[in-house]
């Protein structure tokens, strides 16, 4: 007779499948922080398709993603999943969601397709999901570039915060003996991530020679791209937040640190006419290639930097990359507005490459490593069942430890799992005592983009306001062969702070106030005001018809990032929209 209700700790007989289990809910209606948010429920075993496996969790890897489900932002993925199911697409019917993205633990059921995995295995679970009938797979392509790829225990439900959980066979593999069950639950998702980005890409994959530049080292990604990086005979040079963690990263495989707090240049790049911030900028991204060499003992670049932090370091990455070398990306923590100069991309033949997880060949090439003891999993903490809130929230508030952490499941206690020694023993120290982390998402999963598709847009309140009402009548213009001070004496005496450029009855560009500052700098007075306009425009205008939706040009305005339109009627130029115009509008009314 079959058991409903197994209690945790409580481990079936072997293929026993009980009718409930326990298991961590998020629903819509609690959405919020971690706390709030995550809920202990009993709920069905969910039954499997004949592609499936039914795993017995044992324990579970920790990452960021499932605080975004349990906010419910920057998608509710209950809400997405029910819409896309209800349109005919791939969803699940569910009103709850089971996270979890990483899991180790034992196989209790397969379906009758699942050849690579029987019951009784002991198996990690790599987080990638897709639809094996989908014909870019059928046909051999990337399973990654699929349009049903989904990520296990947040895209998809029936993640690993439970006792049981469903995955499809290809997402187990075996488990390496000589670690434990919390050990073996926390590398998959940042090992497998990291193992692509260092070996998915063509001529670029990393080998024997190499110098690997590597963003956050002592984190749980940059933990594993050293590892990696170090096997495949590469140099790798760690990037951290302080001089404490450099042991740590050493002791990992690193030649040596950096420290990025010994400089301040980091940011979105200056504008490119902005002389003097450019060169402050690159005296920055300089001195910290020199860095890079003081490490290696000698001049060289990169051929690879590992990027995550996104918005705050790419301009410096591309900058210090080799020439055709590759800086390539997984996330974004620090923002995704990132800035380059393109003649060092183009000029030099470097390449910049997005990265997201990892398709069943290379997790398992990933996790052959871990099975020959080459990859340590640098679990920096693990948690009970009952902590999974908790541990949650204490990356909402960034209060985490850095490496990797897992928490309990069907395992009883800590410590278990383990059947063999080590193939190779590696030791690596623990990170200091009350480390804090200083980027508001330290996770190697960047925030998934938002699809319109599943999302309702509430329609906008349009008052018909036109560009014509609220706009400049007539152009205040000049020609390319015009000088500055011709244009800044038109500025003053019209009261405006930019003039059209006109060529042959033509709008081609504008001066602006800013464009007149950038012409002073390093000049003098009489210099800067004897500048053909040619020398300092911006070149090119932004246009938007007279008869348009005023909303319609502050979407183009905000969206192009420019202060101010062009207004054309039969593609003549007849007035100037600016944010102060808006402004004004709203002003009266």
């Amino acid at each position: 007779m079959t058991t409903a209700l197994y209690e945790l700790g409580e481990l079936p007989p072997l293929g026993e499948i009980p009718e409930t289990m326990h298991a961590w809910l998020i629903r819509p209606e609690r959405f919020g922080p971690p706390m709030q948010a995550f809920q202990k429920e009993v709920v069905d075993v969910p039954a499997i398709a004949d592609d499936e496996v039914l795993v017995y969790v044992m324990a579970a890897g920790i990452n960021y993603n499932n605080v975004w489900a349990g906010l419910g932002v920057p998608i509710d993925v209950i809400g997405a999943r029910n819409k896309a199911l209800a349109k005919g697409g791939i969803g699940e019917p569910e009103p709850f969601h089971i996270g979890g993205s990483d899991a180790s633990g034992i196989v209790y059921k397969v379906g009758k397709d699942v050849t690579n995995v029987k019951v009784g295995d002991e198996v990690v679970v790599h987080c990638g999901r897709w639809d094996r009938n989908d014909p870019w797979v059928t046909d051999g392509g990337d399973p990654m570039y699929s349009s049903t790829f989904r990520i296990w225990g947040y895209e998809t439900n029936w993640g690993s915060f439970a006792q049981f959980t469903k995955v499809q066979g290809q997402q187990c593999m075996p488990k390496p003996p000589h670690m434990t069950w919390e050990e073996a639950a926390s590398y998959t998702l940042v090992g497998a991530t990291a193992w692509r980005m260092m070996h998915g890409w063509g001529v670029n994959e990393v080998k024997e020679g190499d110098v690997a530049l590597i963003w956050g080292g002592a984190g749980g990604l940059g933990s594993m791209a050293i590892q990696i990086a170090k096997e495949a005979g590469a140099t790798p040079v760690a990037v951290v937040s302080g001089e404490d963690k450099f042991d740590y990263c050493m002791a990992l495989g690193a030649k040596g640190c950096i420290n990025r707090k010994d400089f301040d240049h980091w940011g979105m790049l200056p504008h490119w006419k902005d002389t003097a911030g450019y060169n402050t900028w690159l005296k920055g991204a300089r001195a910290f290639g020199s860095a890079i060499w003081d490490v290696l003992g000698e001049k060289r670049a990169p051929n690879i930097v590992f990027e995550h932090p996104g918005e705050t370091t790419i301009p410096t990455s591309i900058f210090v990359c080799d020439t055709g070398g590759m800086v390539v990306v997984c996330a974004g923590t620090t923002g995704y507005n990132a800035t380059v100069d393109l003649r060092y991309l183009w000029m030099r033949q470097k390449r910049l490459q997005g990265s997201h997880f990892a398709n069943d060949v290379q997790a398992n090439e990933m996790n052959e490593l871990a099975l020959r003891g080459r990859l340590d999993p640098c679990l920096s903490k693990a948690f009970t069942y009952d902590e999974i809130p908790d541990v949650h929230q204490l990356m909402y508030e960034n209060k985490h430890p850095h490496g990797n952490m897992a928490v309990l499941v069907g395992a009883p206690e800590f410590g278990l799992g383990a059947s063999s020694d080590a193939p190779v023993t590696l030791a690596h120290p623990p990170l200091p005592v009350g480390d804090v982390h200083t980027t508001a998402h330290p996770s190697p999963l960047s925030e998934p983009l938002p699809d319109d598709s599943e999302v309702d847009v509430p329609p906008a309140f349009e008052d018909g306001t036109r560009v014509g009402d609220a706009m400049h009548g007539g152009v205040i213009g000049c020609g390319l062969g015009d000088t500055v001070g011709r244009v800044v004496a038109t500025m003053a005496a019209e009261d405006v702070d930019a003039v059209v450029v006109m060529d042959a009855g033509q709008a081609v560009g504008v001066v602006s106030q800013t464009d007149v500052v950038l012409a002073r700098q390093g000049r003098s007075r009489d210099d800067a005001r004897a500048l053909q306009v040619r020398e300092v425009m911006t070149v090119g205008c932004v246009t938007v018809d007279a008869g348009a939706l005023l909303s319609e040009a502050i979407t183009v305005m905000t969206g192009q990032r420019v202060h101010r339109l062009v207004v054309t009627e039969d593609d003549v130029a007849v007035g100037v929209l600016s944010m102060a115009d808006v402004v004004g509008q709203l002003a009266t009314g």
